[in-house]
């Protein structure tokens, strides 16, 4: 995903994307999806403060950690997101298979 740059910026700050990661973080892997989420919203804060100290190279390193966060949040919320569409159908087959049963036994019994 590329982030636009900051207007008077050479490096992104990924906000955005580590926002939307946190908040889907939270939603589908509980605090240990939104965690890289906080770490890239740290990092990405960084870059323009460092920029405007005149750190360029410290800007750089926090705009890529900012990125490689976003990434692992990203991993994690797909997981996640798999995880939960998984569990449903799981349920939903195990329902139907205890319905099915339930249903032999009433035809045994008669």
């Amino acid at each position: 995903m590329n982030q636009p740059v900051v207007a008077g910026s050479p490096y992104p700050n990924y906000l955005v994307w580590s926002i939307i990661v946190t908040v889907l973080g939270a939603c589908f892997c509980c605090l240990i999806g939104a965690a890289p989420g906080v770490v890239a919203i740290v990092f990405g804060s960084q870059v323009g403060s460092k920029l405007a100290a005149g750190d360029e190279a410290g800007a750089r390193r926090a705009s890529e950690q900012a990125k490689l966060w976003c990434w692992i949040g990203t991993a994690l919320v797909a997981v996640g997101v798999l995880w939960t569409i998984l569990s449903f159908f799981i349920e939903g087959a195990s329902f139907m298979s205890q319905e099915f049963l339930e249903q032999v036994r009433q035809a045994q019994g008669r």
